[in-house]
């Protein structure tokens, strides 16, 4: 069974110019989630770039499992999602299962990849997808209680809470991904990871927190 990481990095960035290789506790970016499949029990991992610049960062962390693909310039479009990336990588190589790893979360390791692909290997899933435990009251913007009766307020010791997609992961088979053209068939499952691994790099204020984080855990 070959088992494929997935990172797709696109040179445009709106939230952070060339947020990939932006600083995030000494190093760009996108070198924490490589880092981690690095060292997981994936037999490989394939960075979809259309970037130069990005693939020379890449090729310079001298991952031996890391291989860079060209992305094309319609999967790389300020308008393509990340799912037209993956596809696009289904099409055009050959692997039993993916782990679809996001770079905007530097907080991964390799053990919830390892747990992540455990789970959905040994399971009867579609796809297991990463998340962390909240919670958190959440409103609507009209005044609505989404997922809680203020009449009747939980306490937190009470209530276990709801699952948040935190973005780390995602895993799928190779025939899911083509047959659904998404990340994520059901039946789902659930790998939970730390709290703080809810952090999904999006602006300024993100990258900061994370490099704080990653200073603390390396």
């Amino acid at each position: 069974m070959f088992n494929a990481g997935f990172i797709p990095l696109r040179a445009g960035s709106k939230g952070i110019k060339s947020k990939n290789l932006a600083e995030c506790a000494g190093k760009p970016l996108v070198y924490w989630a490589l880092n981690a499949a690095q060292a997981s029990i994936l037999e490989k991992i394939y960075v979809s770039t259309d970037s130069d610049e990005i693939k020379s960062t890449v090729e310079s962390f001298n991952f031996k499992k890391v291989e860079v693909i060209n992305r094309s310039a319609q999967s790389a479009s300020d308008t393509a999602t990340s799912e037209s990336a993956l596809i696009e990588f289904a099409q055009k190589y050959e692997f039993d299962n993916a782990v679809f790893i996001q770079a905007t979360s530097p907080l991964i390791n390799p053990q919830d990849i390892n747990n992540g692909l455990e789970m959905f290997i040994k399971g009867h899933y579609g796809s297991v997808i990463s998340v962390v435990r909240n919670h958190q009251f959440l409103w609507s913007p009209d005044g609505t209680a989404l997922n809680y009766d203020p009449q009747n307020r939980p306490r937190r010791q009470d209530w276990s809470g709801y699952f948040v997609e935190n973005g780390a992961f995602y895993i799928s088979s190779r025939k899911n991904i083509l047959s659904s053209n998404c990340r994520i068939t059901p039946p789902v499952g659930f790998l939970e990871m730390s709290k703080p691994a809810l952090l999904e790099v999006d602006c300024i204020e993100d990258l900061i927190f994370a490099g704080k984080i990653l200073k603390i855990l390396h």
